[in-house]
């Protein structure tokens, strides 16, 4: 595809960003989704002919839920996370190290980590979780038991490893958790005007738009035919939206590549961690799965060549509010989002 493409990320360069949107998608290496046999021809093509391709962004590890945890806490892999938690353990903690790892193994972690989330609220910003499927607010396995979301199900498919805000204590111990991590039913009515909406809307779709399962379990493709399709009806109500108009950024990524047998690959100085010597199982990360940046700040149909990580978006979300950087979200020489990024001169 044409356009212009830059190199190098610019962290000082920093627009008035009011609303932060997030789309994880499942399992696709970066080959499949944007190359020339993409079988997600509005994402690859119609959606990247309107923001700018991060080319070189990777997931952070295998399997799916530690990718999100990174981007939540800046938290690493452990034995647990890599397993995508079968059983809903509690993270024992039995160390910290630099840079503001917790030390241990398990999946839900204690108040002690913090989380973007808690940062926003102690900055007096809001954020939202939308699940898809979930139903019932704030849903998750009870502690000790097995996790009954790791296969979908008719008119369930939804996947507690996909929703990174139910994997900290501080999260589901607050009664606030039920009005924060909601079903993506409430999406459309809050996204209506700025005020209802948050500045971080967080959204994962079911295990079938979200292109994991293929074929799914209520007869849908799946893969990315299945997401492409959830994606070109609901992408324009995001960016239809006034708070997206007004200040936002989308960003629409995968969590990992296709497997640790296929990519392993990592960028940005991520390295072995504490709890987990090889982060992506077979290799130091999660493979090389590109991402799209939508918003007024970018410039249509354009390319970035910087490489990025989860701990990457994590540090640029904490960039936009202002906030400190959590766990290797702090790693120094991180790339965070710039002017690469933020190319639209005109804003």
């Amino acid at each position: 595809m044409s356009g212009s493409t830059a190199k190098a990320g610019a962290a000082s360069a920093q627009p008035s960003i009011g609303h932060v949107f997030v789309i994880n998608l499942e399992n696709k290496g970066y080959d499949e989704t944007w190359g020339a046999a993409s079988k997600a021809p509005y994402l690859s093509q119609t959606l990247r002919s309107q923001g700018v391709l991060l080319s070189q962004y990777h997931g952070t590890g295998h399997f799916s839920l530690d990718n999100y945890i990174s981007q939540l806490s800046g938290q690493g892999p452990n034995a647990d996370t890599q397993s995508d938690c079968q059983t809903f353990t509690p993270f024992v903690r039995t160390g910290t190290a630099a840079p503001g790892q917790a030390v241990g193994q398990g999946c839900v972690y204690p108040s002690s980590v913090p989380t973007l989330a808690g940062q926003l609220t102690a900055a007096g910003r809001s954020w939202k979780g939308y699940m898809e499927d979930m139903g019932t607010p704030c849903r998750h396995p009870e502690l000790g038991a097995v996790d009954d979301t790791q296969r979908a199900k008719v008119g369930d498919q939804y996947a507690a490893r996909h929703n990174p805000f139910v994997y900290f204590s501080s999260i589901i111990d607050s009664p606030d958790c039920a009005k924060q991590v909601v079903d993506f039913s409430a999406l459309p009515t809050d996204l209506q005007k700025i005020d209802t909406t948050s500045n971080l809307t967080y959204i994962t779709p079911n295990l079938c738009h979200d292109g994991h399962d293929s074929p799914c379990v209520d007869g849908e493709p799946g893969g990315l035919v299945s997401a492409d399709a959830w994606l070109k009806r609901w992408v324009p109500v995001v960016t239809g939206s006034p708070a997206f108009k007004k200040d936002g950024v989308l960003v629409i990524t995968f969590d990992e590549s296709d497997g640790p047998q296929q990519d392993a690959s990592a960028c940005c100085g991520e390295g072995p961690g504490p709890n987990a010597a090889l982060p992506g199982m077979t290799g130091l990360g999660g493979g090389r799965v590109g991402a799209l940046v939508l918003s007024p700040y970018v410039q249509p149909g354009t390319t970035s060549d910087t490489p990025y990580n989860h701990y990457s978006l994590l540090a640029s979300m904490e960039d936009a509010f202002g906030l400190s950087h959590l766990g290797y979200a702090a790693l120094p020489g991180l790339t965070r989002f710039g002017s690469d990024v933020y190319n639209n001169a005109s804003r």
